[in-house]
């Protein structure tokens, strides 16, 4: 299967599992949204460039505000996840970066245990935290915003798990 037709199923599964599952769980709901749809964006390969990387941003986060009715809500965290992206690859893999260029794409394979799990974790917060942000200037107290940004990227952090477990097998470690 080519790279783009992968690229266009994985965008299409992500952003329909997030609408029409993710976002109706009502036991958590309230206080609990766990988010995967943005987990397009990281997955991304290393070479896409920057200005595709914010038009592949606006357009996940959109078609997520669609489904929800947000107006610019998603759209603007995934501006800013697609943003920092490219600078934080540069920050933790600084004298790979040429190196990984290839059309390969985030993942422990390419970029070992540690920094891929540090990769994920900071975009899951930079998108968690401006996202609730956003939500949390029209309602709700500071507390409310540090719990919902803390279980919020917890919940999303489990599902990057059991996607990464399903979709993207471990075959062999790079050397650290």
């Amino acid at each position: 299967m080519s790279e783009p037709v992968k690229q266009i199923i994985r965008f299409i599964l992500l952003v329909l599992v997030q609408a029409l599952v993710l976002n109706h769980m009502p036991a958590l709901h309230r206080f609990v949204t766990p988010y995967l749809y943005f987990l397009f964006l990281i997955w991304l390969p290393f070479n896409v460039s920057r200005p595709w990387m914010l038009i592949l941003g606006f357009i996940t986060g959109f078609a997520l505000d669609l489904f929800t009715k947000t107006p610019g809500l998603h759209a603007s965290a995934c501006l800013w996840l697609a943003y920092m992206r490219t600078p934080l690859l540069k920050l933790l893999l600084p004298g790979e970066t040429k190196e990984l260029k290839t059309g390969s794409s985030p993942s422990v394979r390419s970029m070992g245990l540690t920094t891929y799990i540090l990769f994920v974790v900071m975009l899951t917060l930079f998108h968690h935290v401006w996202l609730v942000m956003l939500e949390w200037m029209s309602f709700g107290t500071f507390l409310y915003f540090l719990g919902k940004v803390l279980f919020t990227t917890l919940a999303s952090l489990l599902l990057i798990l059991i996607a990464e477990l399903l979709f993207r097998p471990i075959r062999k470690r790079r050397k650290d």
